[in-house]
């Protein structure tokens, strides 16, 4: 097998949150291969403990992913405070004598969005509406890179190294099986340490949200990248409890006209013509205008608008959010053109300083506080969604009754569809197969036949 056959077969996807089919991504060329290793959102810790343990498989396999996509540059950016990592990829460099070049960046929120990213450390700006790919860039995460250097191993993605961290007795990195339901997750961390919580999954800026009840049905996915435990009385929470209507009327009643949402946004300030205030200014007035709203598609929710920015504690993010759906359920599409304006020169002021967020967050008590190393879960069952990935659900190739070892494929997508071949997690039975995961319960006694 050829090294694309070998990332599909493994299931491989991107790993930093979008689930984009990496074998599809590495399709053709690119000028530059850029790995974004900033790890963007206030508090997580994953990519910086995978850059600590794995900075020579990361390395190693750079050079692989290079040749096949034929990149004349390899990037890797990463913020210059993180002086552990920095030092890692260094040693990792040096020894293997590899062409890849370490870029730095300052703490700021969000580094790590991938526009934002390739600005930084290209100069190239990527049109409205486009992907990296159009200015001859590829960006991959540090945990797909990983993955990656298991598929070339004929290892398939079968585990996802995560943050567990809040109000958790041993803030932690937890490596469980795909499929494990969160609340184990939770009691690998040491259990919660107040009753009333609410999880963010994600980071606190872009995360989703859930309540204690939902947490039984939610499981660790490819995609999955923290958990954070924070009293259910967190004003993110309360922020997150509006419904549309409600932010409209808020905005009409509260909005002061002073364009900070606009002023700050990181997409903005790279030249697209995403404007946060005129979207709520339209959403204020019965005569809404249709393509002001359209520009909402720009929107990457990372949060500076609504968290940071406006001093009304107004939802623009959260519009923005909701209108994208509306646009996209009528089939409505950001046309893909060439940026429309330049890159503000005061962009280098506006950039929010990840301390200061963090702050702003209120959730500075929580930093710094992951254990070193991680810890395993052994799963007694898994429930493993068939659709982790952007794309086509994966089609199920196991029956109720099966016996399946850790590794195995399970159910299976095809290598020229956009989508991602899945793998059980654990040795066991199969309980149950439907539309929308396969349940497998662990036992000793499983004999393989």
């Amino acid at each position: 097998m050829n090294i694309l056959e070998k990332i599909f077969q493994a299931g491989v996807v991107g790993a930093g949150g979008a689930g984009f089919p990496t074998h599809i991504k590495l399709k053709g060329v690119a000028e530059c291969l850029l790995i974004n290793a900033v790890e963007c959102e206030p508090l997580l810790e994953t990519d910086k403990f995978l850059i600590r343990y794995k900075s020579h498989e990361i390395v190693e396999t750079l050079g692989i992913i290079a040749d096949q996509i034929q990149a004349k540059k390899v990037i890797i950016g990463v913020k210059k405070k993180n002086t552990r990592e920095v030092q890692a990829l260094t040693k990792a460099i040096e020894t293997l004598n590899s062409r890849v070049e370490l870029c730095f960046l300052n703490n700021f929120y969000p580094a790590g969005d991938e526009q934002v990213l390739v600005y930084e450390l290209t100069q190239r700006q990527i049109p409205p509406g486009g992907i990296p790919k159009d200015v001859g860039v590829v960006v991959c995460n540090v945990g797909t890179v990983v993955n990656i250097y298991e598929a070339l191993h004929e290892k398939p993605v079968t585990h996802k190294f995560i943050t567990v961290l809040g109000e958790v007795k041993n803030p932690s990195i937890i490596y469980a099986p795909i499929g494990t339901s969160l609340d184990k997750c939770i009691e690998a961390a040491g259990a919660a340490t107040i009753q009333d919580y609410g999880i963010i999954l994600g980071g606190p800026m872009m995360g989703r949200m859930i309540d204690k009840s939902q947490l039984s049905q939610e499981v660790v996915t490819k995609t999955t990248g923290a958990m954070i435990l924070l009293p259910q009385e967190h004003f993110l929470f309360k922020n997150k409890q509006q419904d549309l209507a409600q932010m409209i009327n808020r905005s009409r009643s509260a909005c002061i006209q002073c364009s900070f949402c606009t002023d700050l946004c990181p997409r903005n300030l790279i030249g697209h013509p995403l404007r946060p205030h005129r979207i709520m200014r339209s959403l204020s007035v019965d005569k809404q205008q249709h393509e002001i709203l359209k520009e909402a598609l720009l929107c990457c929710e990372c949060g500076v608008c609504q968290i940071y920015a406006c001093p009304m504690g107004l939802s623009p993010k959260s519009i923005n959010g909701e209108i994208k759906n509306l646009l996209r359920k009528e089939g409505i599409k950001y046309s893909n053109s060439p940026a429309q304006s330049e890159v503000h020169g005061v962009r280098e002021y506006r950039k929010v300083p990840a301390e200061r967020l963090l702050s702003r967050l209120d959730l500075h008590r929580y930093a710094g506080k992951i254990q070193e190393g991680y810890a395993c879960i052994e799963a007694e069952e898994v429930k493993i969604p068939l659709r982790q990935h952007i794309g086509k659900t994966a089609m199920p190739i196991v029956e109720v009754g099966s016996v399946v070892e850790a590794g195995q494929l399970i159910a299976t997508v095809e290598e020229k569809d956009v989508g991602a071949n899945i793998h059980a997690s654990i040795q066991g039975v199969i309980k149950e197969v439907n539309n929308e995961f396969i349940w497998i319960e662990a036992g000793e006694k499983v004999v393989m036949q």
